[in-house]
């Protein structure tokens, strides 16, 4: 007897999770960590690890030890990644004008495209902004001094462009929490204020003519 109604159960149970299109299951706990990332260094071929300072200033080092070129690499979409410092918790983003700057939230100016390059070094541009008259993404970088340097002046063929991630160890996290860019005023470092918005999927150039001190820089 206990079979047969095991057997009706389970197959009740079937029914019902094909009809409500949901399992009867218990639902997992909505705060564990559900995304696989890792912890990285992120090198550069111009010879410097990227690294975020305790201020959320974003630059090279030769360090290859140093905590602050930790960073949690966490995908938030397919081949697009929140790239968050694990000394200082901040995410690096990009602004309508091309800045680098470290943001306390979890803004759309804080996604990038994780992208292989030819070479196998890794690019990463930004998803909200691109160049207005060609169209180009914009690019994280740093230059020959190891400094950070404007997107649109980034050239995706250049070594400043070419990151080699050196994984520490796989991680889970939480999917971050988006929220409107202009929601809050972000933690700048060394960067203009951010003035974008969300209301469109990406802003060509931050809806701004391209200047000749724009162009590209190798």
């Amino acid at each position: 007897m206990r079979f047969i109604w095991s057997r009706i159960f389970g197959k009740g149970s079937h029914m019902l999770q094909c009809l409500c299109g949901r399992s009867l299951k218990k639902n997992k706990n909505l705060t564990e960590p559900q995304l696989k990332g890792i912890v990285t260094r992120l090198f550069c071929r111009q010879g410097f690890y990227l690294q975020m300072g305790q201020d959320g200033s974003l630059d090279g080092t030769k360090d290859d030890s140093t905590n602050s070129s930790l960073f949690n690499l966490i995908p938030v979409g397919l081949r697009v990644v929140a790239i968050q410092s694990v000394k200082t918790g901040l995410y690096i983003a990009m602004n309508g004008e091309g800045h680098l700057y470290s943001s306390e939230l979890f803004t759309a100016e804080c996604k990038f495209k994780e992208s292989v390059f030819e070479n196998y070094y890794v690019i990463y541009s930004s998803m909200l902004y691109r160049q207005k008259e060609s169209g180009r993404a914009w690019f994280l970088g740093l230059n020959k001094e190891g400094q950070a340097m404007k997107g649109n002046r980034v050239k995706k063929t250049k070594p400043a462009a070419h990151f080699l991630p050196k994984p520490i160890e796989v991680a889970m996290y939480r999917e971050p929490s988006l929220h409107d860019v202009g929601e809050a005023v972000p933690k700048l470092a060394g960067g203009a204020p951010s003035k974008s918005t969300t209301s469109e999927p990406v802003v060509m150039n931050g809806g701004k003519p391209v200047s000749k001190a724009d162009k590209e820089e190798t």
